[in-house]
C-alpha cells in the first residue's frame, strides 16, 4: 500500500465534496498501523499549508462503539484550527459531507501532558478547564461504510467542533455523574451521562497521552481535547439548531446554515 496515495484520495474529498471508496475494500490486509500513517499524511499536508493541531479527539470510547468495530481500544484524531466554529455563528451546509452531531466535554489543557506513565492525578492537573462542546464527525467514505482502518485513516471521522464558553474548573464537576441532553431542532433526541466514556472522561485523557507518547507527540498548553461522546451521533442536515446541555456545565448550541 502506498499511503500517500491512499491519503491523496481523502485530500481530494474534502476538495470535490464526493465521498470515495473504503480503503478496507481495496487493501484487505490494511492494519491500524497503516491507516494511522494515512492519517499522519494528511496531517503534514494541512501543517504544510498553514493549519495548526489544536488539539486531538478520542473515538470509539465506549464498549458498544469498541464492540461494533472490532476493537478493544479507543482511537484519536487529530484536531486543526480550522474545524473550530464559533457558537451561534452559522456554519456552512457545503463545509461537511456526511455530518453528524455527538455531546462532549471538552478538555482545555494549561499544562503539556506526555506519555507513558501518565496517571489520572497527572491528566487532572493538567486541565486547566472544561467546556460544554458539540463534536461535528463527518467521514469522507462513501455512505460511512467504515472499518477501524477506514475511520482511524480518516482522522478519526473528525469534522469539526463547537465549544460553548462558560469554562468550568475540573474541581469544581464529577465527570463521571455529569448529565447530558441533546436537543436537535427543538426535539430532545437523546441523554446521556459522563460515565458513558470509558467509565469518565478523564480516563479518555489518560489514554491519549499515553498513546502519544510514545509517538513523540505531546499535548500542549491551549489543546483542547474531545475524549468521546456521551450519546450516539445524530445525523444533521442545513437549517438544524443542535443544543447540548451539561449539567453543572451550562450548554453550547451549533447552527448549520441552510443556504446552499
Amino acid at each position: 500500500m502506498n499511503t500517500q496515495d491512499v491519503a491523496a484520495r481523502f485530500l481530494q474529498a474534502y476538495e470535490t465534496g464526493e465521498p470515495t471508496a473504503p480503503v478496507i475494500d481495496e487493501y484487505p490486509g490494511a492494519t491500524v498501523l497503516d491507516a494511522y500513517r494515512i492519517q499522519q499524511e494528511q496531517v503534514r499536508h494541512w501543517t504544510g499549508a498553514g493549519q495548526l493541531v489544536k488539539g486531538h479527539k478520542v473515538g470509539l470510547s465506549s464498549p458498544a462503539m469498541q464492540e461494533q468495530m472490532g476493537v478493544d481500544q479507543p482511537d484519536y484524531g487529530h484536531l486543526l484550527s480550522d474545524m473550530f466554529h464559533p457558537e451561534q455563528q452559522p456554519i456552512p451546509a457545503t463545509t461537511y459531507l456526511q455530518p453528524r452531531i455527538e455531546p462532549e466535554v471538552a478538555f482545555v489543557l494549561g499544562r503539556p501532558l506526555s506519555g507513558p506513565g501518565v496517571t489520572t492525578a497527572d491528566a487532572v492537573r493538567a486541565v486547566e478547564f472544561v467546556l460544554p462542546a458539540l463534536e461535528i464527525v463527518d467521514s469522507r467514505v462513501r455512505d460511512w461504510k467504515i472499518s477501524i482502518v477506514d475511520t482511524i485513516a480518516d482522522n478519526a471521522s473528525s469534522g469539526g467542533v463547537v465549544l460553548g464558553s462558560r469554562p468550568t474548573p475540573l474541581s469544581a464537576v464529577d465527570l463521571r455523574t455529569v448529565g447530558c441532553t441533546l436537543h436537535l431542532g427543538g426535539e430532545l433526541v437523546a441523554t446521556g451521562a459522563g460515565a458513558a466514556v470509558l467509565g469518565s472522561p478523564v480516563n479518555a485523557l489518560v489514554w491519549l497521552a499515553n498513546t502519544l507518547g510514545p509517538l513523540g507527540i505531546g499535548l500542549e498548553p491551549g489543546h483542547v481535547v474531545l475524549p468521546g461522546s456521551m450519546t450516539r451521533a445524530f445525523p444533521v442536515t442545513p437549517g438544524d439548531a443542535v443544543v447540548a446541555t451539561l449539567s453543572e456545565l451550562g450548554s453550547v448550541t451549533a447552527l448549520f446554515d441552510d443556504a446552499r
